[in-house]
């Protein structure tokens, strides 16, 4: 059943973007127990196989029912458009034991006997600790699993948002909504959002306005179903997820490298969604005075153009760097 968010007459113009380094963390702990969702990400997995063994991550994939409720403080809305994972797990920490019992209850009773097991019983028992120990497993997750790859996380996110923002700009509410995912449904006459998604809620937006956060890890689904006093907020998948864990030189034409030479050709075949110099940098593993030096020869020869987004610069290819880095050119060397 789905989801509908209703809108008021302020409420299409407090539409933002927001990024969430907590929830990718929990999302990604999530993948972990769902192969289904895991076939994006196996260079990923590969990884941090050893790192994911040496945490006992079952606590809180016991709150993570196949169908139902999960707590949402344990994955908030985020507090800022691009909130710390200090910031968001401070927040965290800080959780009304009362409020963290009912949503212990609540994902508990979705999942068939998982209140009656020693950990459920735990939980049920001591709210206030196991808050704490949750946060606890949140940190050692990030940590081991998802901050050595924030900066290539990061740069995806933020180049979804870029692209989104500027559509949104463009076309207005309706063509945004229209291209964000096959399961949004808007109905511009009613000005209510529907979504598909396991189980049935309803919220209206009361002039709160819509975060909209793009997710790699939340792939392929949407995700809705906020109660307040949380903001209303939709979870989409990111644009790119694809070529999330594909180094750019295992894509990069060898005709390609002898005409722009390798690191350069590199960083132009890393360019499939905007990034700025420090996730190119991280992602090409070359220093960001090189990757910088690149940028601005590619940027003067037509291949790319910039733009100032938020506390960055980020480039992308023009239609000349496209063709350019396109694999349709056929290599003498492999002819």
């Amino acid at each position: 059943m789905p989801y509908h968010l209703h809108f008021g007459e302020a409420d299409p113009l407090r539409i933002r973007f927001a990024l969430s380094p907590l929830w990718e963390t929990h999302s990604a702990v999530r993948v972990l127990a769902r192969p289904r969702q895991q076939g994006y990400h196996l260079p990923w997995l590969r990884r941090i196989r050893g790192a994911a063994e040496g945490i006992d991550l079952s606590p809180l994939q016991l709150l993570m029912p196949l169908r139902g409720h999960s707590p949402d403080f344990l994955y908030p809305p985020p507090l800022r458009p691009a909130a710390s994972f200090e910031e968001e797990i401070a927040a965290v920490r800080e959780t009304d034991p009362a409020l963290a019992l009912d949503d212990f209850a609540r994902a508990l009773a979705d999942t068939p006997g998982a209140a009656g097991t020693a950990e459920g019983r735990r939980m049920l028992a001591d709210p206030a600790g196991t808050v704490q120990r949750l946060a606890d497993l949140l940190q050692e997750a990030w940590e081991a699993l998802i901050a050595p790859e924030w900066p290539r996380l990061r740069a995806l996110l933020e180049a979804d948002v870029a692209y989104h923002s500027r559509r949104l700009a463009e076309g207005g509410l309706e063509r945004l909504l229209g291209e964000l995912h096959p399961g949004f449904d808007w109905a511009a006459e009613r000005a209510v959002l529907t979504v598909a998604y396991r189980g049935e809620h309803v919220r209206a937006l009361d002039g709160q306005g819509l975060v909209l956060m793009p997710s790699v890890f939340t792939w392929p689904e949407v995700v809705s179903g906020f109660d307040p006093p949380w903001q209303p907020t939709v979870v989409y998948p990111a644009r790119g997820i694809g070529g999330l864990w594909t180094e750019a030189r295992d894509r990069t034409p060898a005709v390609l490298a002898r005409l722009l030479g390798r690191a350069r050709a590199d960083v132009l075949c890393a360019l499939d969604e905007p990034a700025g110099t420090t996730a190119l940098a991280h992602r090409l593993a070359l220093a960001p005075s090189s990757v910088s030096a690149h940028l601005s020869v590619l940027r003067e020869a037509g291949l790319l153009t910039s733009r100032r987004y938020g506390h960055q610069v980020l480039y992308e290819r023009t239609p000349l760097g496209i063709a350019l880095a396109a694999d349709t050119v056929s290599d003498p060397a492999t002819d």
